[in-house]
């Protein structure tokens, strides 16, 4: 396997060049009393360092040795708590949370990027601080002042962690149906008791204390979604002094044995009147949670990215190494008994196909970032009409980029051939981490119904017009003539997207089943339309840049690539997508 490569470069172009970062860092005032340029830079070259060199040569022993089980305690890969530890020490753990107890307050457009190089480096490494990451954004933002300075605080220096506690094995999805009590007590504590299964970071030896989040229905609560609570349940309780007392009613029961992800605890939770603290208000929870899991969703979708960005890195290494056959039209190298593999038009497909998808998604997820940090840190138009984006998006970056993240760990998997397939070379194991970020924090078919049914219908299409005027805005104000060969087919595939969007609305009037039959055809199509409208805007700024360039010359024929062989996906899908239901209704269940 390559040795894992930051693409700062990439990172800053973005950044600094497509979305002008720092000046709308200096925008929002608050993040321009914590954030500029210099300081931005400085983060970033200081994360790749810990990236490269001290967590992605943990991956592949993680993966062979995994996370071992013992009477209720999980031990971890050997190195990987001197890599936590180091990881805290710089401050990590701190990077986007809340500056009032303790975090850095940095802008996701930063920490998106962070997370692109755990995952890179090493997926189930990232897990750990990722899931911390997220419910202390649930903590800060529905939490009382009592608990954020009690846990927030620890869990900002890396001193305790969290996990996420939603699923029960009759419960997945639908949430509404957990069975996990919270009795109230005079104290105004819960007694919590329930199973959680596949519940991620829920034990290990990283840290002292682990806070879990935990969704559970007080006895009178409402049926359904409706009575859901959270609650903070700490693994040991925490006395007075804010030292580390007993430890609470809480245990491991076991751990799972998955495809992948092997150096990533997964466990079975118990809680057996396990004293725990509302978070938020009663019968609000999902609410709550759902702070977390909309940023864990996006993660996931960096998951994907980050996998896809280091199985392109090792399939490009392998093709320029590997010498097989000759170039169909000419021999490339006669000094060697055979040209490279890149000489193989098959070849350079695969390559492309994962060159012009990693880096698409990376600029759609950095425009997806700047939509938030907009919503977080703006106001007025400017953040309502972000804070639209970010709902219509966040599905599009759960599921658009863990599909195509797997595609590309499987393409890489296919440059190496045979070698993709035996562990030598680590490329299998890519495929392997990658596949359960279409599963997780939402299987990838629920994100498809979330932005069909809920976002697109639920709003009868209006979040979409949101997107759609910025897109033709961009074109109408672009008056360069080099760049036609790029707003022209994303014109062409922003009128697509606008059609199928108002045929499937309409359909759906006469049978609703036409937007679950079709939802995930339209989320595909919606991100390719998306990613086409950002590598436009990437190839504006490369073609007014330094003719000399190879990295702007490189984004010009990507951009090409991009617009001449992966765009046209959307009409196959646009073709499925109108299909209708019956072709999937009229099978009786038992011809299936």
């Amino acid at each position: 396997m390559a040795d894992y490569q930051v693409p700062l470069k990439d990172m800053n172009f973005l950044l600094y060049d497509v979305f002008n970062a720092d000046k709308l860092w200096q925008s929002l005032p608050t993040l321009a009393e914590r954030v500029d340029r210099e300081t931005a830079e400085a983060i970033l070259q200081e994360c790749a360092k810990i990236a490269e060199q001290e967590i992605a040569p943990l991956s592949r022993n993680g993966d062979e040795v995994g996370v071992k089980f013992d009477s209720g305690k999980v031990t971890t890969v050997p190195g990987y708590k001197k890599a936590f530890d180091t990881y805290v020490e710089g401050g990590w753990t701190a990077l986007g949370g809340d500056p009032d107890f303790g975090g850095m307050g940095m802008p996701k457009m930063l920490t998106a990027f962070h997370e692109e190089m755990l995952c890179s480096a090493d997926i189930s490494f990232s897990l750990y601080p990722g899931l911390t990451a997220g419910a202390g954004l649930s903590l800060a933002k529905h939490g009382s002042e009592a608990l954020k300075n009690r846990y927030l605080t620890r869990m900002y220096a890396g001193d305790w962690s969290a996990s996420m506690c939603l699923t029960e094995a009759h419960a997945g999805t639908d949430l509404g149906m957990i069975r996990t009590k919270a009795i109230p007590q005079a104290d105004d504590s819960y007694l919590v008791s329930g199973t959680k299964i596949f519940i991620t970071a829920g034990e290990h030896d990283l840290t002292e204390n682990i806070i879990h989040l935990v969704l559970a229905k007080l006895p009178d609560a409402p049926a359904g979604p409706r009575g859901i609570s959270l609650f903070l349940v700490p693994k040991f309780h925490v006395n007075d002094d804010e030292s580390i007392g007993e430890q609470n009613q809480v245990s491991c029961g076991s751990i799972e044995h998955k495809m992948g992800i092997h150096a990533s605890a997964t466990c079975v939770m118990n809680f057996d009147g396990a004293k725990g603290y509302l978070v938020g208000e009663l019968n609000k929870g999902l609410a709550c949670m759902f702070t977390m899991m909309n940023f864990e969703r996006i993660g996931v979708g960096i998951q994907g990215l980050g996998a896809a960005v280091r199985s392109y890195q090792n399939a490009l290494e392998y093709a320029k190494d590997r010498i097989q056959g000759r170039s169909l039209s000419g021999v490339k190298s006669p000094d060697a008994q055979a040209d490279s593999l890149l000489v193989h038009g098959d070849v350079r497909r695969m390559l492309l196909n994962m060159k012009a998808l990693n880096e698409g998604s990376r600029a759609l997820s950095t425009y997806i970032a700047m939509q938030l940090d907009i919503a977080t840190y703006g106001t007025g138009e400017a953040q309502e009409k972000a804070d639209h984006l970010v709902a219509l998006m966040t599905p599009i970056a759960k599921a658009f980029f863990t599909d195509l993240g797997f595609e590309s760990a499987v393409a890489g998997q296919q440059v190496f051939g045979g070698h993709g397939y035996v562990r030598e070379w680590g490329q299998e194991q890519l495929v392997r981490d990658t596949r359960i970020s279409q599963i997780y924090e939402g299987t990838n078919g629920i994100q498809a119904m979330d932005l069909l049914a809920r976002k697109v219908a639920g709003s009868k299409g209006k979040l979409v017009e949101v997107f759609l005027e910025e897109v033709r805005a961009y074109i109408k104000e672009e008056k360069v003539d080099a760049m036609q060969e790029f707003t022209q087919p994303l014109a062409h595939a922003t009128d697509e997207l606008e059609a199928l969007t108002k045929y499937l609305l309409t359909a759906a009037q006469a049978s609703p089943e036409e937007l679950g039959c079709a939802a995930n055809d339209y989320l595909h199509v919606f991100g390719y339309t998306a990613m086409a409208y950002i590598w436009a805007k990437m190839a504006e700024v490369s073609l007014a840049a330094d003719k000399d360039s190879s990295f702007h010359e490189s984004k010009i024929r990507t951009a090409r690539y991009f617009f001449a062989r992966l765009l046209p996906r959307c009409q196959s899908l646009i073709s499925s997508a109108k299909s209708g239901q019956s072709a999937l209704f009229d099978i009786d269940e038992a011809l299936f």
